[in-house]
């Protein structure tokens, strides 16, 4: 099973947006993104999302490259300050390829927990845009594949 972990794209601040909906950049280099894994044959069967509307946004635009069909799954354990371990578990019982769209630090905490099974532990170097491809073998172990960050697809 994969999970590809995603950090929401470029948000617009609070004082703009108090929403956060994502910048025109952001829309950009998470379309660039999908377009690539696309291109990679990338498919999922699920995609996940905290609710929050940048987080949102970008799983519908990965969804619409990798997960054709997909119905978007709303988490409530999935916010920038929750912590990792709720989502851990549950991601054990998972069989499906699945990408979940977030926050940081949760994510960054995320891919700590389930690589190292410390939280704090700085495994994956994230920016808006960016996500972490995970593997987990027949012993249940999670290894890191690849990770992408927006600024490999910009011109």
């Amino acid at each position: 099973m994969r999970l590809y972990l995603v950090q929401h794209g470029e948000a617009k601040p609070k004082d703009q947006d108090p929403e956060r909906s994502l910048t025109d950049q952001g829309r950009s280099d998470v379309g660039r993104l999908a377009a690539f894994l696309k291109g990679a044959g990338v498919s999922v069967s699920r995609v996940v999302h905290s609710g929050k509307l940048r987080a949102r946004q970008t799983a519908e635009i990965m969804a619409q490259a990798i997960a054709s069909g997909v119905r978007l799954e709303i988490s409530d354990i999935i916010n920038p300050l929750d912590p990792p371990d709720s989502l851990a578990k549950q991601i054990g019982d998972w069989n499906a390829d699945t990408l979940v769209a977030g926050h940081l630090p949760f994510m960054s905490k995320l891919v700590a927990l389930l690589i190292t099974g410390d939280p704090e532990y700085a495994v994956a170097s994230y920016q808006p845009g960016s996500v972490v491809c995970l593997e987990r073998n027949t012993d249940g172990q999670w290894a890191v594949v690849w990770m992408l960050r927006p600024e490999l697809f910009r011109k």
